[in-house]
C-alpha cells in the first residue's frame, strides 16, 4: 500500500454534493476529490428534472414544506425539511452564479416545471439536461481552483480508521485503488466527505449509472457508522422498456406537462386511485403500475404524452426526444413504453445538518447520507438541493486537522492473482445479487421472501469479503463485496419495519404503526443489527 500525501480534506465523489463541497473546503487548505470513473460521471450528471425550490412569487417555503412531509408519509425530519427547503432561493443563485444556466421563460424569470407530489410548478431546470448543466459548471469552477486536485479512476476501497489525538476512534483518511495502474494507495486527510451516490446497480432494474454501487454506505457500515431507513428504496415510475435501452429515464416532469399513464391498450391507470392522478407521489404511481402489470400480465405500461404534442416536447426536453428518436419513437406522439426501476436511496449514512457522522473525521452528503429530509418517500427534485445545501454547510465548518503520527494504515486487500476463471464467477454473483434483490427486496415485500434473502445474501457477503481480503482487487470484486453488503443492510432493515409506509410496503403488515420510528442498522463485520428509533417529538 503506498502513501500517496496527506491533505486538508479528501472528497470520494464528484456529483454535485463533493464538488461543492471542494470548493469549500479549498478555502481553508488543499483538497483531493477521488472519483472512482472520470470526473464527470456521477448521478449528479444523469438528473434530468431539476432543483426544486421556492422561487415564483405565488409559492410559498410552507407549501414546499408540506409538500414534502406529503411525500415522505409521516417519516420525515420536521426540522431537516425546514433548513433544506428553506436554503432553496439561496442555492439556485448560488450555482447560478458559479455559471449554470438555468432555463428562462419570455418574460426572463426562471421557467419552472412541475413535478409529482408538488402543487406548484417549482422545479428549476435546464431543460432536461439540469444535472448535466449543475456539473458541468461545477467542474469549471473545481477546475479554476488551484486548491484542489482532481484524481480520476480512482476506486476508493475503504476508511482508514484509528485513534485520533485523544485515543477516539476517527476516520484518517482512505485506502483507494488507481484503476490504471492498479496500485493501492492510501490518503491521509483531516476530513473525508464521502459523496458517493445512492445504490441502484443492486438492483437488476435501474434509473442510475452503473456506478451507483452504493460504495460510501458499504465503506461507512464496515466502519461502525450507523445506517438509517435503509429499506426505503425509491423506484421511479417510468424507466423507459426497451430491449436496447439501459437506464433510461422518462423524467416525472414529462407528466408535470401533460403525459398520463396508461395500460398497453389505453384504459387511464392513476384515474381514480389518487387526487394527483398521474403526478402522484412517486411510490403511490410505482406500486399502482405495478399492480395493473401483474393483474394484466403485461410486461409494461404507457406514458401517453400525445396531449403535449410534438413542438412543445422537443423543446422541453431535448435529450430525451433525441433518445426516443434513436429507438424509432417519434417524440410527443408515439406512447412511450415504461416500467418501475430503482431509482433513489432516501436511507443512508446517519448525518447531522453540518453533514458530520458518527465517527469523528468523517462526513457525507447527498444520496449517500441520510438527513431525514426524505422521511420514506422523497418528493421529487428535492435531491439536488439537498445535497448542495448538506454540503455547502459541511464545508463551511472550521478544519479539523489530523494532528499527531500517524495510525497504523488499514488492513488492505490481498494481493494473490486472481484465478483463470473470476470473471465468469464474479459475472455469476453480481447477476445473482442483483436479481434477488428484485425479486425479493422489491416494490412489494414479505417476511418470507426478506428472510430467504437474508440468508442467500449472507453466503454472497461472506464469500466477497473472503475473496477480496485473498486476492488482488479490481472494480468487479470491489463493487460486488458493497452490494452484497448493502443489500444485505436493505433487507435487515426491511425486516425490522412490520408496518407499509411510503415505499415500504409489506401487505402482511397493511397499517402504518405509531409513532413513526426510524430503522437504524449497525453492522459489526458479520451481522446487521436493527432497532427501530422512534421520531423525536420535534421532528414530527
Amino acid at each position: 500500500m503506498e502513501r500517496i500525501g496527506d491533505y486538508s480534506a479528501v472528497v470520494v465523489g464528484s456529483g454535485i454534493a463533493g464538488l461543492t463541497y471542494a470548493l469549500g473546503a479549498a478555502k481553508s487548505g488543499d483538497v483531493l476529490v477521488l472519483t472512482k470513473k472520470s470526473r464527470a460521471e456521477s448521478n449528479t450528471n444523469w438528473a434530468q428534472g431539476g432543483i426544486a425550490a421556492v422561487v415564483d412569487p405565488s409559492d410559498t417555503v410552507a407549501e414546499h414544506v408540506e409538500d414534502t412531509l406529503v411525500a415522505g408519509a409521516g417519516l420525515c425530519r420536521r426540522r431537516a425539511v425546514d433548513l433544506i427547503v428553506s436554503k432553496g432561493p439561496g442555492a439556485v443563485a448560488a450555482l447560478m452564479e458559479r455559471g449554470a444556466r438555468f432555463s428562462a421563460a419570455e418574460s426572463g424569470d426562471l421557467s419552472l416545471g412541475q413535478e409529482g407530489g408538488h402543487r406548484k410548478r417549482r422545479i428549476v431546470h435546464a431543460q432536461d439536461r439540469t444535472g448535466w448543466e449543475i456539473e458541468g459548471a461545477l467542474l469549471e469552477a473545481v477546475a479554476a481552483s488551484p486548491g484542489i486536485e482532481v484524481w480520476e479512476h480512482g476506486f476508493v476501497l475503504d476508511l482508514w480508521i484509528g485513534p485520533g489525538p485523544g485515543g477516539e476512534r476517527r476516520c484518517h483518511g482512505v485506502t483507494f485503488l488507481d484503476t490504471h495502474t492498479g496500485r493501492v494507495g492510501l490518503v491521509r486527510a483531516g476530513r473525508t466527505m464521502l459523496a458517493t451516490g445512492g445504490c441502484g446497480k443492486v438492483y437488476r432494474y435501474t434509473t442510475n449509472p452503473d456506478i451507483a454501487t452504493a460504495d460510501g454506505v458499504a465503506m461507512a457500515a464496515r466502519a461502525g457508522c450507523p445506517v438509517v431507513n435503509m429499506e426505503m428504496v425509491q423506484f421511479h415510475p417510468t424507466c423507459l422498456y426497451h430491449p436496447e435501452a439501459r437506464s433510461f429515464l422518462i423524467s416525472e416532469a414529462v407528466r408535470g406537462e401533460g403525459g398520463v399513464l396508461v395500460t398497453v391498450d389505453g384504459a387511464p391507470i392513476m384515474e381514480g386511485r389518487h387526487p394527483m392522478a398521474s403526478l402522484a407521489p412517486r411510490d403511490i404511481v410505482a406500486r399502482e403500475i405495478d399492480r395493473v402489470m401483474k393483474a394484466r400480465g403485461d410486461s409494461h405500461v404507457l406514458l401517453d404524452v400525445s396531449g403535449i404534442g410534438p413542438a412543445l416536447f422537443n423543446e422541453r426536453f431535448p435529450a430525451i426526444s433525441e433518445r426516443l428518436k434513436a429507438f424509432g419513437f417519434t417524440p410527443g406522439v408515439d406512447p412511450i413504453p415504461v416500467v418501475p426501476a430503482a431509482h433513489y436511496l432516501c436511507g443512508g449514512v446517519h448525518v447531522d445538518l453540518e453533514g458530520r457522522t458518527a465517527l469523528p473525521g468523517l462526513f457525507a452528503s447527498g444520496e449517500v447520507a441520510h438527513t431525514g429530509v426524505h422521511g420514506a418517500n422523497r418528493l421529487a427534485s428535492n435531491s439536488l438541493l439537498e445535497a448542495y445545501v448538506i454540503a455547502d454547510r459541511a464545508a463551511a465548518l472550521p478544519p479539523e486537522p489530523d494532528t499527531g503520527p500517524a495510525p497504523a494504515p488499514p488492513r488492505g486487500p490481498g494481493d494473490h492473482p486472481p484465478g483463470p476463471d473470476r470473471g465468469v464467477i464474479l459475472e455469476h454473483e453480481w447477476d445473482a445479487v442483483r436479481r434477488l434483490m428484485w425479486d425479493f427486496v422489491g416494490l412489494v415485500r414479505s417476511t418470507e421472501r426478506l428472510r430467504r434473502a437474508q440468508n442467500r445474501l449472507t453466503l454472497m457477503r461472506t464469500w466477497s469479503e473472503e475473496l477480496y481480503r485473498a486476492s488482488r482487487p479490481d472494480t468487479d470484486l470491489a463493487e460486488l463485496r458493497n452490494i452484497a453488503l448493502v443489500g444485505h443492510l436493505i433487507a435487515a432493515s426491511a425486516l425490522a419495519r412490520r408496518e407499509s409506509r411510503g415505499l415500504h410496503q409489506m401487505p402482511e403488515y397493511p397499517d402504518t404503526q405509531d409513532p413513526p420510528a426510524e430503522t437504524w442498522c449497525t453492522f459489526d463485520g458479520r451481522d446487521a443489527a436493527v432497532s427501530l428509533v422512534p421520531l423525536a417529538q420535534e421532528d414530527r
